[in-house]
């Protein structure tokens, strides 16, 4: 990966972190800590209440809000602590990690649980609106066993395209300020040939593509799943006296599934639509090292990957721990 912030450079990497605003230690160790409770609280959770439930729908759900708690928290595990340790260290990135292969195994690991946590939130907005739109095919199609599989795919899937870069296709790079790795999003720079190039472009674009269609996925089926929803409520005000039992069921559902839309919305729109930006524009972390104009832009980028990985806090609360219902339970547990 190219040399970032070498000697020769405007300033070292240590002074430009420690005069950049957005760049602190505390952020890493306050989300890694806030990460770690929630996603282990939500799998406590799932794992105390799924052998009581006998409905293969609530097992299923159980089941992917299991498996997406999982892949938060071994996310957060694999790469947070690698960010504090070279913060602390005060040392750029080549200094400890010669030989490139830990900013490969970071920028994997980042590619392979940023979208397995994307995709999962879509697989659970398609049960949802198949469970609610089609409930007799979803009783008769959708067993447990089916959920692993989709849940199983997901995770190969995207670990063989994160694999790309490895086999030449796309690079993982050292990003500012250089206390991590990620997809490179431009040219590495005059040494590296126009079919390197193009890869990295090809790459970089279709991550940012797969993101925007899982986000467009989830959105679709949730909406659908409100809708429907709201026709069923109206339905049962007609035809019984429990209207008002259903018309609760039905805010709350469309409450919570509008505020996992918000939160996905929030958190990972930034980076996708400015990987786009910088793809179009032909800019990568490279130009913060000689373009001091572009260190504000490289801030911005900073920001908005912090925003995805609050994502991966704010999905144990959204799905499941702020459910009043499971959380008088858990309690009486």
């Amino acid at each position: 990966y190219p040399s970032m912030w070498a000697p020769g450079n405007l300033t070292s990497s240590t002074e430009l972190r420690e005069g950049c605003g957005s760049v602190s230690v505390a952020f890493p160790i306050t989300m890694l800590i806030t990460g770690f409770v929630g996603n282990a609280l939500a799998m406590l959770l799932v794992s105390r209440s799924y052998p009581r439930r006998e409905s293969k729908r609530k097992k299923s759900f159980l089941l992917c809000i299991g498996w997406l708690a999982l892949t938060d928290l071994v996310g957060q595990l694999l790469t947070t602590p690698v960010v504090i340790v070279v913060y602390l260290s005060k040392q750029r990135w080549e200094q400890l990690d010669p030989s490139g292969r830990l900013c490969t195994f970071f920028g994997l690991t980042m590619t392979v649980f940023g979208l397995s946590s994307l995709f999962i939130a879509s697989a659970m907005a398609v049960e949802r609106a198949l469970a609610i739109r089609a409930p007799h095919w979803y009783a008769s199609h959708m067993k447990t066993r089916a959920t692993r599989a989709v849940l199983l795919g997901v995770w190969l899937a995207v670990l063989t395209f994160a694999l790309l870069p490895v086999l030449g296709v796309g690079q993982y790079t050292v990003q500012w300020p250089g206390t991590w790795c990620f997809i490179s999003t431009g040219g590495g720079g005059n040494g590296t040939s126009s079919r390197d190039n193009w890869g990295n472009l090809f790459f970089a674009s279709t991550f940012a593509f797969l993101g925007l269609a899982a986000l467009a996925i989830t959105f679709a089926c949730n909406l659908a799943t409100i809708k429907a929803l709201v026709s069923r409520c109206r339905a049962k005000a007609m035809a019984s006296q429990s209207s008002a039992q259903w018309g609760r069921i039905t805010t709350e559902t469309a409450i919570q599934l509008m505020g996992i839309m918000c939160v996905l919305s929030v958190c990972w729109s930034p980076l996708l639509i400015m990987m786009l930006k910088m793809i179009f524009n032909q800019t990568s972390v490279e130009h913060c090292k000689s373009q001091m104009e572009k260190q504000k832009e490289c801030n911005f980028f900073l920001i908005a990957v912090r925003l995805a990985s609050l994502n991966q806090i704010l999905d144990p609360w959204v799905y499941l721990l702020l459910r009043k219902i499971l959380l008088r339970k858990f309690c009486q547990v």
